[in-house]
């Protein structure tokens, strides 16, 4: 059974009124459509695409201005050392003083505690921080091993970069020592006795801040291996003040050169 469609002269007439009339209609409802853009917007709209990639490149330079990517190795395969630079100035690059670290300290830390007892029910809000890889805690007497998570981060971090740092410098692996974590009052009160320097309202007793001291170091190394090289103290230092400082720059914390204590005093932020 064979079918034709054939199309004669009067329904072809009448399909292309009826697509005429449609079309009209939606140039009526819809005059945009047949709007044909000016000179002035096509510039306008180029003008908005340049101005938007523009600003792009500039964010992409600017961040990778501002991170640097570090090379571990050169075009040949060879592990490349990094300098040593340190930072200016001790005192001057570390000058957050007890104003800055107090507000930091009260605004991330907890009520004060009263005395051990009192810390040992507070640990829904402390983090034991009394061992660890990346640092040492030193022989505490007047504070116990407690921060509160945020600055416990901050410390394990902060050794983690420092081991990544003696790395890429080629300098033999060092564990820093903290010297002074959580004070409960009871332990500024001691404190206050025999220095009087101590401050009663002190930034430990919140449990945001540490001390790391600068002039001594734990050395990591195998007792199955060789004596590992000694590295003096002072090498240590510059390259822990590299580590404080991108710390502090990224505003992660707020860091005080302690010239008589011998210390870093850190408050996280």
């Amino acid at each position: 059974m064979k079918f034709s469609f054939k199309i004669t002269k009067n329904r072809y007439l009448l399909y292309f009124t009826i697509i005429v009339i449609v079309l009209a209609l939606i140039r009526l409802i819809f005059p945009s459509i047949a709007k044909t853009p000016s000179k002035d917007s096509i510039h306008k709209e180029n003008s908005k695409q340049k101005a938007l990639v523009k600003n792009k490149t500039k964010e992409k330079k600017e961040t990778s201005s501002c991170l640097p990517l570090t090379n571990f190795y050169d075009s040949n395969d060879n592990e490349i050392k990094n300098k040593i630079i340190s930072v200016p100035g001790f005192s001057r690059s570390f000058p957050d003083g007890q104003d800055v670290q107090m507000a930091s300290a009260q605004t991330f830390g907890v009520k004060p505690v009263d005395n051990r007892v009192d810390a040992e029910s507070r640990k829904a809000e402390l983090v034991y921080v009394g061992a660890s890889p990346y640092y040492y805690v030193d022989q505490l007497k007047s504070s116990i091993p407690y921060l509160v998570p945020k600055a416990a981060v901050l410390l394990g971090d902060i050794g983690r970069s420092f081991y990544d740092s003696l790395q890429i410098k080629g300098i033999p692996l060092h564990q820093i020592i903290v010297t002074s974590v959580l004070r409960t009052k009871e332990d500024v009160d001691k404190l206050r006795h025999h220095n009087h320097n101590a401050m009663e309202n002190s930034c430990h007793l919140y449990g945001t801040t540490f001390d790391i001291c600068y002039n001594r170091y734990k050395t990591v190394s195998d007792p199955d291996s060789l004596e590992r090289r000694a590295v003096r103290n002072d090498t240590l230092k510059w390259v822990l003040s590299e580590v404080l400082r991108d710390f502090r720059e990224e505003k992660r914390c707020f860091v005080k050169y302690e010239v008589k204590q011998g210390c870093f005093h850190i408050t996280v932020r």
